[in-house]
């Protein structure tokens, strides 16, 4: 399998199984599970350089498509947060065995303490690093504060709304199936306990993730060992020279615990 090439799993049962890609690059624990953001994948800037890190030190990175995003199956609109958090499970079911840390960006962010939760018992989750988290995205930064009551009604009557990008041409669609389901996941209306180091970078000029939003995160972290850094001209993406250099930093700080 070429290193560009794709491996396709299949996720969920029935009418709903849907097939993943996944880029494995392998190498040594801890394994670096990479979480793309809304709409993005795992071709993108950040994405690349981790892939590209553990290439050059041997160490293993996993990264993978959700469902509607990328190289996998599936159309975005039918996505939701569970479909999505499934999907994670199963890549790091089967391609990350022994001592893995989850690298999450935006929504990946959101993502990443779902897994870390839901594997918790597993004990193999050794730390996160958090770029921008979009926790709780779709009720805290869409719905409350920036839907307007118009939008809110085309959404609940006609099932969705075309929300404009930023970052591309084509608009953000989102769906009443999304804002429903994403209330199934909220994560800071109570105290958290992930289990493993936690390092949140934040853009302090990130327009669609606040930074108060991001520390509302470390509040909800009472428990857990967790660095938060703030990068004064960051914008969202965290994508220039020095964001990403700051990423490589924060994971190789957490690997060189665990390696």
């Amino acid at each position: 399998m070429g290193a560009c090439e794709p491996q396709f799993i299949k996720a969920g049962k029935n009418a709903r199984e849907r097939r993943i890609a996944v880029l494995e690059t392998p190498g040594k624990a801890p394994a670096l599970l990479w979480l793309s953001g809304f709409k993005s994948d795992m071709s993108g800037t950040k994405a690349v350089a981790l892939a590209e890190y553990g290439a050059a030190r041997g160490q293993a990175v996993v990264r993978f498509d959700y469902s509607g995003h990328g190289q996998s199956g599936g159309d975005f609109e039918d996505g939701c947060v569970s479909d999505w958090l499934e999907e994670a499970e199963a890549v790091v079911d089967r391609f990350c065995p022994g001592e893995t840390i989850l690298v999450g960006s935006s929504m990946g962010g959101w993502i990443a303490l779902l897994l870390a939760l839901s594997r918790r018992a597993t004990g193999k989750i050794k730390g996160l690093v958090l770029i921008a988290p979009a926790v709780d995205f779709t009720e805290e930064l869409m719905w409350t504060q920036r839907f307007t009551e118009e939008i809110r009604q085309t959404i609940l009557s006609e099932g969705r709304w075309a929300q404009p990008s930023a970052y591309g041409d084509e608009p953000y669609v989102i769906t009443r199936k999304l804002i429903e389901d994403g209330r199934r996941h909220l994560l800071l209306d109570d105290p958290l306990h992930v289990g493993a180091p936690v390092t949140i970078l934040q853009g302090a000029q990130d327009p669609d993730v606040p930074a108060s939003h991001a520390r509302r995160l470390v509040e909800a972290l009472p428990l857990d060992d967790v660095t938060f850094s703030l990068v004064p001209d960051g914008d969202h993406r965290l994508s220039r020279p020095q964001d990403i250099e700051l990423l490589l930093r924060a994971v190789n700080n957490l690997v060189g615990k665990h390696a």
